[in-house]
Parts: C-alpha cells; structure tokens; sequence
C-alpha cells in the first residue's frame, strides 16, 4: 500500500506540479517548464553547459544533510562550474530519481534548495525529469551566458603567472570528517560540508581582470591545480605559507589530531575558485595569491616539492 504523503501517493505529474511552482522565472526564461523543452536566451550565441551527479551515499546522506541542504549543495556544485568560465549563470535542468516511499515534503524542500541557490546567481530550474528509483540520485545541467567573453579554460596559464584562490579551502573535508566520525560540531565545518559557498562573483571578475586560466576546486587544492598544470603545460608552484589554514579548520584537525594543512590541499567539496593572473594585473577582490606558475614538465610543486598521490577525490582511486 501507498504511504499517504509520499511521493508514490503524488504521483508523478503530482510531484512535478508540486515542484515547478517553487522555480521562479528570470529574464533569461524565454519559455519555462511544461513543454517538451524550455527554451532559455543565448544573447552571446555560445552557451556554456556542464553537468553533475549526486548519488545518495556517496555524495550526501539524508541523515546528515535536510533536503533543502542537498538542493543547494546540487545547484552549488553545477554553477561553480559555470562561473569557473567566466560565465554568468542562467539556467538549471535537474533529473531526479527518487523511491517511491520518499517523503513529497523531502521532494519539494529538495527544490526549495535549489531555488535558493539559484537566486544567488539569477538563474533559476527551467525543466527536468523525475523517475523511481532504490536510492536518491540527482542528475543537475546547468547553463550559463559569457557575455561576449572568451571562455576562462584550464589551458592559458603561461611562466611567470601568479596562481591566485578565492573561497574557501578544507572547510567541507574536515566537516566530512567530523560526521564520519559521528560529531555534529564545530559547526562551521559541518555546515560548510552540507552547503558549499562558492565565491561566484569572482568567476566574473576574474574574467574581466584577464585570468589566463580558471578552475572550480571541486575534488582538492592540488588536483585541481593539476588539471591546470596538464591542460596549460606548465608547473603550478603552491606555497603553504599562503595557505593559512582558517580557525574552524585548525579547531577541527585538532580534535582528530590531525595536519589542517592537509584539509587545504587536498579536500573537495567547497568549490572555491583556482585561477592565475599575470604578475602586472591587479587581482580582484577575493582572490589571494598562494603561488605561481613555472616553465617545466606539467606537475604541482608544494614548497618546491612535488606532491606525491592524487591530491584530492577521485571518484575510482584506491
């Protein structure tokens, strides 16, 4: 039998009626939800677009995170991306795979999230599916506009650049860690893990400011420097010294007797911003440096050394 109040007792269009209200239109919404497609404005003729999945279990758990957590983690983690080019954000398709005893209240305070995280860029959910599921996995697009910019790409640093972050580093792993280890204090950290801040002004002002490369630090400090290493042919130079490890994560690697430094370096999940600048411009405001760029075979140098293992997530590692 049905449980009353579940998204089985919805029923699907119910559920979808229950949840496109919640998505506000924006200028950018030519045609929103309710029709085969949703046609979103494309004024630069070049649309940027990059998509992600969360799996329940792996990437949040219900008993951890509320479902409007989760909602703004889903949206958080996809427009990173989008400023991570130098785009503004616009648009969100999120596909949703959810069991049929799931609460309708977790369904909708899911794209309460969403919504919220989406107004702090003025994009909004424009469409999307929803089909039953063991398990709840959520599958989010997001588009974004580049405004007559070149697209910021992991491929222009050059020699001589300086390597700049604005965000936050090592928040969400040591929140990670805390809840693994079944804390729910400090609560900075643990908040930080359940809803990234993405610091998405900087991704426009680091275009403006002529970043020769740009990357959304979602799997670690040095992996992600990595990738701009590899993709620019380069050496990414880092210097712990400029990496002071924030007081949250310094109270938090204290209780597990723990190197803050290495929350820093190698934890995900908080989705500040990697770029590099050359040495003359000015940085905008947010970015700090914490290193620079070098001629050589591409790799991730910390203090002249380089770091040895993945440096930060990877999905398949070992």
């Amino acid at each position: 039998m049905t449980n009353p109040g579940s998204v089985g007792a919805l029923g699907e269009f119910g559920l979808v009626a229950a949840v496109v209200g919640r998505f506000p239109s924006t200028p950018d919404v030519l045609l929103g939800p309710g029709d085969d497609a949703a046609v979103v404005a494309a004024p630069d003729s070049r649309v940027a677009a990059s998509m992600d999945l969360l799996v329940e279990g792996r990437h949040f758990r219900r008993d951890w995170s509320s479902a409007v957590d989760i909602g703004r983690k889903a949206a958080a983690q996809n427009l990173a991306d989008i400023v991570a080019m130098g785009a503004r954000p616009t648009a969100l398709l999120v596909g949703l795979a959810i069991p049929a005893d799931l609460p309708a209240a977790w369904a909708t305070d899911l794209a309460d999230g969403l919504a919220q995280e989406c107004a702090l860029v003025g994009a909004t959910v424009v469409g999307g599916d929803v089909v039953g599921s063991d398990l709840v996995v959520i599958a989010v697009t997001a588009l974004g506009d580049l405004e007559g910019r070149d697209p910021v790409t992991r491929a222009g640093a050059r020699p001589g650049d300086v390597v700049a972050v604005a965000g936050r580093l090592g928040w969400a792993a040591a929140g990670l860690m805390v809840l693994g280890r079944g804390f729910r204090s400090p609560r900075a950290v643990v908040d930080a893990h359940r809803v990234p801040h993405p610091p998405y002004a900087a991704g426009r002002a680091a275009s403006l400011a002529g970043a020769t490369s740009m990357i959304d630090v979602s799997d670690g400090l040095v992996a992600d420097a990595r990738h701009i290493a590899q993709a620019s042919g380069v050496v990414v130079a880092l210097e712990s010294v400029r990496l002071l490890p924030d007081q949250p994560i310094i109270d938090a690697a204290a209780a597990f007797n723990m190197d803050p430094l290495a929350w820093v370096l190698t934890g995900g999940d908080d989705h500040a911003l990697l770029a590099t600048f050359p040495a003359e411009v000015t940085l905008p405001e947010g970015f700090t440096i914490v290193g620079q760029i070098l001629s050589g075979e591409p790799e991730v140098l910390v203090d002249g050394s380089r770091h040895e293992g993945s440096g930060g997530h990877d999905h398949f590692g070992h």
